[in-house]
C-alpha cells in the first residue's frame, strides 16, 4: 500500500491521521469539502464533495488504499445523514471498485452498537444496535463494506471508533476514549497488515475500563499504548444518568428519546 487517499482530512481524525502518516508512503492525497492546508511534500490535496460521484473517482485514481473519514460525524437530520453518509459512503465504496483500490478503511462509530447495555462488554460480533441515525449510517456502511469485500474482493477494515479526544472528558470516556497516538496506530496497522478480507476492530485505547472485547487487534498488530485511567482522577464528579449511564452509546442515546430505558432489553 504505496498511494493511500484520506477522505475527510479536514476533520479532527483526519488532520491526525494527515501530521501522523506523514512521511510513510509514497503519496498520501487528501480529500475533503472544507478547506485544507496547502499540500506538503509527499502529498497532494483532491477536493471532493461525496455526492458527485466523478469527483470521488477522480480522488480515488491510482490510490491502493482508502481510509474513508468523510461525511456528519455526528448525530443531524435525516436528509443530510442521508446524502453525506449513505448516498456519499456508496459512491466511496463504488469508486474504490472502479478505480481497482484494494483496501478500503471504513470510520465506523461505537454508535451502530449504541444500544447495548453498558453493563455488558461486547464484541465484534454483536448484533447492530444503532443509538441514532448517525449509528444506523454506520451500519449501513459495515455492511456495505461486507458486500465489497465478498462480491468484489476488496480488502475491508471498519473501525468502530470510540471517544477521539485530546483527553476522556467524562467517566464514559474512560472506556471508550482513544488517543491520538493510538488513532495513528490503529490506522496504519490497518493500512500495512497483510491480507485481509474484512474485519471490524473497536477504535480505543488500552483503557483499564473497556468494555469492548477487539480480538482482530492482534491480527493487524494493533497495540495501544495510552490508557484513559491515567486521567480518572480529575473526573470523579463527571458522571452521566438516563439512558447516558445505561448503554454503551452515551449521550447520543438520549437524543430525541420517547421509550422508557426500562422498555429496551
Amino acid at each position: 500500500m504505496k498511494h493511500i487517499l484520506i477522505t475527510g482530512a479536514a476533520g479532527a481524525i483526519g488532520s491526525t491521521l494527515r501530521t501522523g502518516l506523514r512521511g510513510c508512503y509514497p503519496l498520501l492525497r487528501l480529500s475533503d469539502v472544507n478547506t485544507m492546508a496547502a499540500a506538503g511534500p509527499g502529498e497532494e490535496l483532491a477536493p471532493a464533495d461525496l455526492r458527485d460521484c466523478a469527483a470521488v473517482k477522480a480522488a480515488m485514481a491510482g490510490i491502493d488504499c482508502v481510509v474513508h473519514l468523510g461525511g456528519i460525524p455526528r448525530e443531524a437530520p435525516w436528509p443530510a445523514i442521508l446524502e453525506a453518509n449513505i448516498i456519499g459512503t456508496y459512491n466511496l465504496f463504488e469508486a474504490a471498485r472502479e478505480c481497482g483500490v484494494k483496501r478500503v478503511i471504513f470510520a465506523s462509530s461505537n454508535h451502530a452498537v449504541g444500544f447495548h447495555r453498558s453493563s455488558r462488554t461486547i464484541g465484534i460480533d454483536v448484533e447492530p444496535r444503532p443509538d441514532s441515525r448517525y449509528g444506523v449510517s454506520k451500519v449501513y456502511g459495515e455492511a456495505l463494506g461486507r458486500l465489497y469485500a465478498d462480491k468484489h474482493g476488496i480488502s475491508v477494515a471498519c473501525l468502530r471508533i470510540g471517544s477521539f479526544r485530546e483527553q476522556p472528558a467524562d467517566i464514559r470516556q474512560l472506556s471508550t476514549w482513544i488517543s491520538r497516538r493510538d488513532m495513528v496506530q490503529l490506522v496504519r496497522c490497518c493500512i500495512d497488515a497483510p491480507e485481509y478480507r474484512y474485519l471490524v476492530l473497536y477504535g480505543v485505547s488500552n483503557n483499564s475500563r473497556a468494555r469492548w472485547t477487539n480480538p482482530h487487534a492482534a491480527r493487524i498488530g494493533y497495540m495501544p499504548q495510552d490508557n484513559a485511567e491515567d486521567y480518572a482522577a480529575a473526573l470523579a464528579n463527571r458522571t452521566a444518568t438516563g439512558a447516558a449511564a445505561e448503554f454503551h452509546g452515551g449521550s447520543f442515546c438520549d437524543i430525541e428519546l420517547t421509550n422508557k430505558i426500562n422498555n429496551i432489553d
